[in-house]
């Protein structure tokens, strides 16, 4: 694949870093470099983000100048939690423009494990925001004077837009500097001292009638009491009317049952002397 990049450093600037080992691998974006000094100044663990999957290699990079603005990188990696090898060759070619510099890879690669079964449109991508990535940190490390950064432009634009300089300070600002633990808790809703809330004729604070009513009830009740309690006053529930039919057909039912048996019983003794 073929990639270009354009940079507003000037190209002796880029060679004197590509030169460079030790610059060219913290040009490298995420790379994590061994403690071990014999593998090489460009050798460590990256991680690789290709589509939704993400691969971490361990290998080795080597450079080469091979004539003046042009560098070849040759670089082999393993899987970290595999057996898949990458084998990869990148050819740089630094050409002078009007206000900086063209960069242009040729890159190659062959591959197999986990990496052999991206799809190409997924890793050309992951490729080439690898290489954008790697030209701005290039770049950066080339002319750290001349290149700024972007987000610091933005954030300085809105400040000068909106009010004074970075160096003007206010004379009667103050920094902020308690922390959390340090603020003032403010008091309950139902504290009967807030102070200037609730004054009455005599100039003493006074709670609301509904926070006095809530902490007159609440007080001598428990927790639960207070959480299962039913409420009162105008919100407390109404009972249901008794029913008075009930009542009146009670009232005829039993003197009648008692006629009933009364009478029973005198026929039944009346019968018993006829025999």
């Amino acid at each position: 694949m073929e990639h270009q990049v354009f940079v507003p450093v000037p190209a002796d600037d880029l060679r004197a870093v590509l030169r460079d080992p030790a610059q060219v691998a913290r040009c490298v974006p995420g790379l994590q470099q061994d403690a071990d000094t014999d593998a090489g100044p460009v050798s460590g663990r990256l991680k690789v983000r290709v589509g939704g999957s993400t691969v971490t290699y361990r290998g080795a990079l080597t450079v080469t100048e091979r004539a003046p603005g042009h560098f070849v990188f040759d670089g082999a990696g393993t899987e970290v939690r595999g057996s898949g090898t990458v084998t990869f060759s990148l050819d740089l070619r630094l050409t002078p423009i009007p206000d900086g510099t063209r960069l242009d890879f040729t890159a190659g690669a062959t591959a197999d494990g986990r990496a052999a079964t991206f799809p190409p449109e997924a890793a050309a991508t992951a490729v080439v925001r690898l290489l954008d990535r790697a030209a701005g940190a290039l770049t950066l490390a080339a002319a750290p004077d001349v290149v700024s950064d972007p987000v610091a432009e933005a954030e300085e634009a809105e400040g000068g837009a909106d009010g004074p300089g970075p160096g003007h300070v206010e004379d009667d600002a103050t920094e902020v500097t308690a922390s959390v633990f340090e603020t003032d808790v403010p008091p309950p809703s139902l504290d009967p001292f807030l102070a200037g809330r609730f004054e009455g004729s005599d100039g003493a604070p006074r709670p609301p009638a509904e926070a006095a009513h809530a902490r007159r009830t609440m007080i001598g009740r428990s927790a639960e009491e207070v959480d299962h309690a039913p409420p009162r006053g105008r919100y407390a529930p109404v009972p249901a009317p008794a029913s008075a039919g009930a009542g009146d057909s009670l009232r005829w039912i039993a003197p009648a049952a008692a006629f009933a048996l009364a009478s029973a019983v005198v026929i039944g003794r009346a019968l018993r002397r006829r025999r």
